[in-house]
């Protein structure tokens, strides 16, 4: 009977050179550096990108005759609800009303109420002698068709408001009803509390008949001074004579700028370059990163971004909750001439795509510029993660018509800067200081410009998805 030693069999001499070792003499193949920040960046794809010499760009429009259709705000103690008094403002015929104390006094007027899901807020048919603002909670307004059948007209939500031209005095009875949908808090003025804040007050009185005045101009049904033609007469008729009246103090797009300063160690730049050299991999990602903040600016930034400069006329709230079919329906009967694409969130296309499958609807994709990607009524629907995603889910959808020959959105930037490096972007040698730290300043300059406001749909509040 034999035994044998584990433990000396496993201490047998090596016949070969083992892995660990040869791979000291082996080149290794690698990569480029990689980001996980680098997106698609459609936005910035989509925009066509015009010249804007001496940093700005101005956007010249008819004259318009259209007044205040903005939200509101309002701020709480407890559950005690006030509108801001300047906010006042946004209302149609108090647009431009500078006197604060007379504001102070008129949001002092209103008073808080609440609804429930499903109570009536006004009746159709009943005088409408009030101005109500709709603080917290989603309404739906409810019309008749035709036919005698109920309809939803809209929906109106935190900031909206309805009613303002009660503040010219009753308008007869209301045309529509207004139903909540949600738990609804609402700050209701009625006429006859108006009516002695406005006795007191003349110049609030004066103002509110100007603002009246201004409106019975001859507009279009976008409030543009409206252009007078004649036809389908005969013989020798008198033509109405006409020009067109362009807007006084137009509206200028300054370029942004986003800028970085990006050191190098100079023993890092002279002894590590092969295979790849240090410097273009850091200005490349670096780069990349500006190019994200780019199109960041773009959504985003108070000024000139696409959420906050479309036309609050061009913002609508969704039915439900989720985005559905309907709501991208109704955001393309906003922007119908030539729209270009959607742009949302990637969970709010994951939703949009569950909303369809509930249906039965099976959206098909189309060709853009060599990427297959999903689309709605044959207009792109592109991710985008710059739009953000609230604390409660929501998020918003946007659909814009972009070229200028079109009238729609389109990037702005400078071409031809000093040591430029891609179009609209330069890199600058800073020098090298004591430390033998090389600096380079990065910036790349741009904005985007609306040319008129049905260039951009906005659908805001959409709801990522419930629990069933």
């Amino acid at each position: 009977m034999s035994v044998t030693d584990q433990g000396v069999e496993s201490e047998r001499p090596q016949l070969s050179l083992g892995t660990a070792a040869a791979r000291n003499l082996a080149t290794t193949t690698k990569s480029a550096p990689q980001m996980q920040n680098i997106t698609s960046r459609w936005l910035l794809k989509v925009l066509p990108w015009e010249q804007a010499a001496g940093g700005a760009f101005r956007v010249n429009r008819r004259l318009s005759y259209a007044v205040g259709d903005g939200r509101l705000t309002f701020t709480n103690t407890g559950a005690a609800v006030q509108v801001v008094p300047q906010e006042l403002c946004e209302l149609p015929l108090l647009r431009g009303f500078e006197d604060v104390a007379v504001l102070a006094a008129l949001a002092s007027r209103f008073k808080q109420r609440e609804f429930a899901a499903g109570e009536v807020v006004v009746e159709r048919g009943r005088t409408q002698d009030a101005v109500h603002l709709v603080a917290h909670g989603r309404v739906n307004k409810i019309g008749e068709t035709e036919y005698g059948d109920q309809t939803v007209l809209g929906v109106l939500a935190d900031g909206d408001h309805f009613g303002g031209q009660c503040l010219a005095g009753p308008q007869g009875v209301w045309d529509f009803t207004v139903k909540a949908i949600t738990p609804v808090t609402m700050l209701v003025l009625p006429w006859s509390v108006f009516e002695q804040l406005n006795g007191e007050m003349g110049g609030l009185r004066a103002h509110i008949q100007r603002m009246v005045n201004a409106g019975r101009q001859k507009q279009n049904h976008h409030g543009e001074a409206e252009i007078d033609i004649a036809s389908g007469h005969e013989g020798e008729a008198p033509l109405p004579g006409t020009f067109v009246d362009y807007e006084l103090a137009p509206r200028e797009y300054e370029l942004s700028v986003a800028q970085t300063v990006l050191n190098i160690h100079t023993r890092v730049a002279d002894l590590y370059n092969e295979p790849m050299d240090q410097v273009e991999q850091q200005l490349r990602l670096t780069i990349e990163a500006l190019r994200e903040r780019q199109e960041h600016e773009l959504v985003n930034n108070r000024d000139f971004g696409l959420l906050h400069n479309s036309d609050l006329g061009q913002r609508i709230h969704t039915r439900s909750g989720p985005p559905t079919p309907d709501d991208f329906d109704e955001l393309l009967s906003l922007v119908w001439k030539q729209p270009t694409a959607f742009l949302a969130h990637p969970k709010v296309i994951a939703a949009f795509g569950r909303e369809c499958t509930k249906r039965g609807i099976y959206p098909q994709n189309t060709d853009l510029n060599g990427h297959m990607v999903p689309a709605w009524r044959g207009v792109p629907v592109l991710p985008c993660n710059k739009i953000g995603v609230s604390d409660q889910r929501t998020s918003s959808v946007i659909l814009l018509r972009a070229g200028k020959d079109n009238q729609g959105v389109i990037g702005l930037h400078q071409t031809g800067l000093p040591d430029e490096y891609q179009p609209g972007l330069n890199v600058r040698f800073m020098g090298i200081n004591e430390r033998a730290v090389m600096s380079y300043l990065v910036s790349t300059y741009y904005s985007a410009a609306i040319m008129v406001p049905d260039a951009v749909g906005v659908l805001e509040h959409v709801e990522l998805g419930r629990e069933d």
